[in-house]
């Protein structure tokens, strides 16, 4: 037993266990092998049958504990989005509770998986992670992003015994974060099996040295481990596959392996006629490596990855595959709302794809490691990514208990941390990335500059404190980041997005950059580009101003504009009771605001029109709402967005007028009109009056039933399957109610669960956020997963007052060909 553990054993006193019933565990697990035990490489899904307990407990890691009455969870599991949500709990965080929690896990490992090595993978764990197998501490890992894997092969036994994976969460400093960060095992596990001479964890690495229009040649760096007592000469074979399916190049390598050590081999191939990755196509290649040692197949492993050539042009802007394109990007953090932080893949594409229906064709992770869920869907739906880092350095930054910018911080958080683990963090969050085509930038932090929180410096003039530490340490930080991150990828540029370029610039920070990134900061960019003709701009972080867009769209050399943000996040909060900040074009729910279609207008190249409505008494831009529905006679400010040469509007079938592009103010066409019930109706034309679309708006009538939308006919039954459900308050002529804000009760029954309900408010009206149960201008967002068992859930939704709604949701087998259908452990 380590000394960190019996102290820990100490310090948390006892508690009683029971062996019988571990003995008893011990058994269920007797038929738990997931995968054929002759595979060369065995990974498998580890996210069910797992027992949380919410506390600290003593010995909660010894194997003989009695977890029996533990509330039994499948990951991924965020216990902050479950509450109670209340005053006592940081703004920054959206008060919801922290706390320490145990999550723990028993399996079996086949017995011909003896002589192997196993592993686990986590994903994230927020945060300051500790792990333990059968009882010995195995690892840690203090940042909640980081992906990371602890070994098993030391701790574990194979065949019918039983083995128990413990793991302590402390997110009990909840005051550590300027957003929302959710606790526990948030993301997914898995189970990793290999043999003693196999591929090195992410050690597979796929860069482009040339790309033509007929030919691409690839290099390609493989790091070979070897765990057995001997060396081993062994041949590394490569196969390239093409979008379609078709092998495209292959090559071989061989190479001496040492005893206890590691190699690397480097080899070329050379694909004819190339399909390039672009955010219009995103066409995937996969690499798939097999290692050979006298003929024996020791490791195969698939890689993904995409062919294109992009870069920053100091006068041009960004170019990808040659060719100029704007980047026109949001900036997201990691939460989906009653979800928290454990966001089904899923619930990312529903978001992603109206993103991208927008305009959006760029992410920045802010301000830290996305999921693999989040940045597969970039690599497969096209968008380009700025991975993030850290939001800060060390000291600390100040985290909000009280409200935004109110009362007295917290300085809790990651920079306790980051002298000791950013090095390691960084170059883990590049090797796991590198080979995304998606990836074009990586971010070492995002406003470690920000004036005073800490760092400080005479060019800031009356507001220097000369107390605190001097920006020249960001410098001094930054210099080792660099070297880390040019030795794991030198193939792709850096950045930081900078909240005080004046006093990043004195500092000598800009310098270091490949490209710099301006935080609201356009009214620079004149100036700037002058004085620094050689820096690579863009603005990193960008309100949704007009202004803002036209600096970024008539300046070639602004590589493009990161709103903030493309959705609304939990955190960050005002005062209670407020959760979040409401800055994005979509809702919490993941439903389109006004301002969304307005930023369609100014980034869909597809011809678009829509139109919304305000009060004039509420001022002439505030309140604008999706809606049709006024006091009789009241004046209304009728506002449309559309990319189109001119635009109509009718109300109940006679013309209000027709205007051109170039009579719109700021990109907004405006009428004020007296309200009248009925129809009013928006009309895109081309140059020569041609009808290109429309958009129709109806007065509704009192509400008098629910009705229901489900995205998908159905669900599939691998118990991960998630169906989104759109619940709408209506008149009895089917028109949405904006009003409406009905309390609802959702029934299901069958083999589906509800996991959550989304109103997209972001006020908290109840201590259980996960289920919300009132309807928020008329409508809410149901989530449903499914189980693993076939069959049909029959889903009722009710309100007083209202008809009810219900469905009938097939859950249709999963098959074995399924490609989504995931392997997994099983503790039964």
């Amino acid at each position: 037993m380590r000394k960190g553990q019996r102290q820990l054993l100490r310090r948390r006193g006892s508690v009683p266990v029971c062996a019988a019933a571990f003995a008893a565990c011990a058994l269920l697990v007797r038929s738990a092998c997931g995968a054929a035990a002759d595979s060369p490489r065995t990974v498998l899904s580890f996210d069910e049958d797992w027992r949380f307990h919410l506390g600290e407990m003593s010995r909660a890691m010894t194997p003989w504990l009695d977890d029996s009455a533990w509330r039994r969870v499948r990951l991924p599991h965020d216990w902050s989005a479950e509450g109670p949500f209340g005053p006592e709990h940081g703004s920054g965080n959206g008060y919801a509770p922290g706390g320490i929690g145990w999550y723990r896990k028993r399996f079996r490992l086949d017995s011909a998986w003896k002589g192997r090595v196993a592993v686990l993978e986590f994903d994230g764990v927020y945060a300051n992670s500790e792990v333990w197998i059968n009882g010995h501490f195995a690892g840690r890992r203090p940042y909640g992003y980081s992906s990371f894997e602890v070994p098993l092969t030391p701790y574990v036994f194979f065949g019918e015994r039983a083995n128990v994976a413990a793991v302590r969460v402390d997110h009990s400093r909840e005051a550590d974060s300027r957003w929302y960060t959710g606790s526990g095992i948030y993301r997914r596990v898995r189970l990793r099996i290999t043999d003693r001479l196999r591929v090195a964890p992410r050690g597979v690495f796929v860069v482009a040295a040339r790309v033509g229009r007929e030919e691409a040649e690839m290099r390609i760096q493989t790091v070979l481990t070897n765990s057995l007592a001997e060396g081993r000469a062994v041949q590394v074979e490569h196969r390239v596959f093409s979008p379609d399916g078709k092998e495209a190049a292959r090559a071989v390598a061989t190479l001496r392996v040492g005893a206890k050590g590691r190699a690397e081999a480097l080899s070329t191939v050379k694909i004819a006629r190339p399909i390039l990755w672009n955010v219009d196509s995103p066409r995937l290649y996969s690499l798939v490596t097999e290692v050979r040692d006298a003929g024996r197949l020791r490791d195969r492993v698939r890689t993904v990855f995409g062919i294109r050539t992009f870069r920053f042009d100091p006068a041009a802007g960004f170019f990808l595959n040659g060719r100029p394109l704007k980047l026109k990007g949001v900036c997201l953090h990691h939460d989906a709302g009653c979800l928290g932080a454990a966001v089904p893949r899923e619930a990312w594409e529903r978001r992603l794809r109206t993103l991208k229906e927008i305009g959006v064709n760029a992410i920045r992770t802010s301000h830290n490691p996305a999921s693999p869920e989040l940045l597969d869907l970039c690599d497969r739906l096209g968008f380009l990514v700025i991975e993030e880092a850290f939001d800060e350095f060390t000291p600390p930054k100040n985290k909000w208990v009280g409200g935004w910018n109110r009362g007295a911080p917290s300085r809790y958080g990651y920079g306790e941390w980051f002298a000791e683990w950013a090095a390691r963090d960084l170059r883990d969050m590049i090797l796991r990335d590198r080979n995304r085509p998606s990836v074009i930038l990586w971010s070492l932090g995002n406003e470690i500059d920000y004036p005073n929180d800490p760092f400080t410096h005479p060019a800031l003039g009356w507001k220097y404190r000369p107390g605190q530490p001097r920006a020249e340490q960001i410098v001094e930080w930054v210099r080792p980041l660099i070297a880390v991150a040019r030795a794991a990828d030198p193939s792709r540029p850096l950045t930081m997005a900078l909240a005080s370029v004046e006093m990043s610039q004195a500092a000598g920070l800009p310098e270091l950059l490949d490209v710099v990134g301006y935080n609201y900061q356009e009214s620079r960019y004149e100036a700037d580009h002058r004085a620094h003709p050689q820096r690579c701009l863009y603005g990193s972080e960008t309100g949704h101003s007009y202004k803002g867009w036209i600096a970024t769209r008539d300046h070639p050399y602004v590589a493009g504009q990161f709103l903030w943000t493309g959705i609304d996040y939990l955190g960050e909060a005002g005062r209670w009771p407020s959760r979040g900040s409401g800055a994005g074009l979509l809702d919490l729910a993941g439903f389109k605001k006004p301002r969304a279609w307005r930023r369609q207008s100014f980034w869909s190249e597809r011809p678009m029109v829509y139109l919304c409505s305000a009060s004039t008494s509420r001022g002439a831009s505030r309140g604008l709402r999706e809606s049709w529905t006024w006091p009789r006679g009241e004046k209304v400010r009728v506002v449309v967005y559309s990319n189109c040469s001119a635009v109509e509007l009718r109300l109940n079938g006679r013309s209000l007028g027709e205007k051109s592009s170039e009579e719109a103010s700021e990109g907004e066409f405006a009428w004020t009109v007296p309200f009248e019930p009925g129809a009013i109706v928006a009309i895109g034309k081309s140059k020569d009056g041609k009808t290109l679309c429309r958009f129709a708006l109806r007065t509704a009538g009192p509400a008098q039933r629910l009705a229901l939308r489900l995205e998908e006919p159905g669900l599939k039954a691998d118990g991960e399957d998630i169906l989104h459900v759109e619940v709408a308050a209506v008149d009895e002529q089917g028109t949405l109610v904006p009003d409406a804000a009905q309390e609802i009760e959702v029934r299901l029954r069958g083999p589906a669960e509800l996991l959550g309900v989304e109103n997209g408010e972001q006020v908290i009206r109840q201590r259980d956020m996960r289920v919300q149960r009132r309807l928020y201008r008329g409508k809410a967002l149901i989530y449903l997963r499914s189980a693993r068992r076939p069959g049909e859930a029959e889903l009722e939704v009710r309100a007083a007052g209202l008809a009810s709604a219900s469905a009938r949701i097939p859950v249709l087998p999963a098959g074995p060909g399924d490609p989504e259908a995931e392997p997994r452990a099983s503790g039964k």
